[in-house]
């Protein structure tokens, strides 16, 4: 199969790459290479590549700089995705697209599933909201919803987000700031990209899918257990949302049900699993 991975570069895009091209023609595109808000430049590749298979991970993920920076925002994350479908109708590809966590309100206290109603309150989830909408335009597509990445592949890009931030705090010997009130259910970037290709593979019916690991806990928590795993002796800065101004509005309670995957054989191993082998594999290249 032709597949085309646009943000080739970043750190989901360079698992997918790494995850497809064991089996498949997989031509990657960093940002540099194709910036996916240019529409013009996006139906050129996408003409030159004729793919089957359309992989978004190009994204713009500042979540503070999209209140400032709207346009960027929705260039890439809303009308860079209307390109991609408009191309995939095109050439009769299929199109997956990865959102977030953010376009719901964090409101509730049970995990969120597909069929929950988004209730965006930032820029940047009104804009990752407007991408699921414009992806599922085309006739052919998965909308993945994942929340928290972390971890990537050996010689890819350095991970960056709140695990590698305090995993580099903890290496360091300082006390990382987490939160203790905001609930969140992590994705390993490696198993996001396995349950892709099974859902691809499988060719599973179209739609929304929320693919993170199984349960779900709170940053503290999250940073308690990477702790004991890494065998650091550690203090923690407990923080409660609250407390903190923030120039987006985060979402508090944010887990997600995997449950939609489960049902159709994609099983995704736990948070605390995918912990153990994020640190067997070093951190993957996390700065220490």
């Amino acid at each position: 199969m032709r597949v085309a991975v646009t943000g080739a570069g970043g750190q989901l895009g360079a698992v997918l790459v790494h995850e497809f091209q064991s089996a498949h023609d997989v031509v990657g595109f960093s940002h540099r290479e194709l910036n996916v808000g240019d529409d013009g430049a996006v139906a050129a590749a996408m003409d030159a590549v004729q793919p089957e298979l359309i992989l978004n991970a190009a994204a713009y993920t500042d979540v503070d700089g999209s209140e400032d920076h709207p346009v960027d925002a929705l260039n890439a994350n809303a009308f860079g995705v209307r390109a991609l479908a408009r191309a995939a109708l095109r050439h009769g590809a299929t199109l997956v697209h990865y959102s977030t966590d953010f376009v719901f309100d964090g409101t509730t206290t049970q995990p969120y599933t597909e069929r929950d109603q988004p209730n965006p309150r930032s820029v940047y989830s009104h804009s990752k909201l407007l991408g699921e909408w414009f992806a599922l335009d085309a006739p052919k597509a998965y909308v993945l919803r994942v929340e928290s990445l972390f971890g990537g592949v050996a010689g890819g890009p350095l991970p960056r987000g709140s695990v590698a931030s305090i995993l580099n705090t903890l290496r360091a010997g300082g006390a990382p700031k987490v939160f203790v009130d905001r609930t969140v259910s992590p994705t390993y970037a490696i198993d996001a990209g396995v349950a892709t290709r099974k859902l691809v593979e499988m060719r599973a019916p179209f739609g929304i899918y929320h693919c993170v690991n199984s349960g779900h806990c709170t940053w503290f928590e999250f940073a308690r257990e990477l702790a004991q795993r890494a065998a650091i002796a550690a203090s923690f800065t407990p923080m409660r949302m609250s407390e903190v101004t923030l120039r987006a509005i985060r979402p508090q309670y944010c887990a997600l049900s995997n449950e939609k995957l489960r049902a159709l054989g994609i099983e995704m191993p736990s948070w605390q699993d995918a912990l153990s082998r994020f640190l067997q594999s070093g951190g993957d290249q996390v700065a220490h």
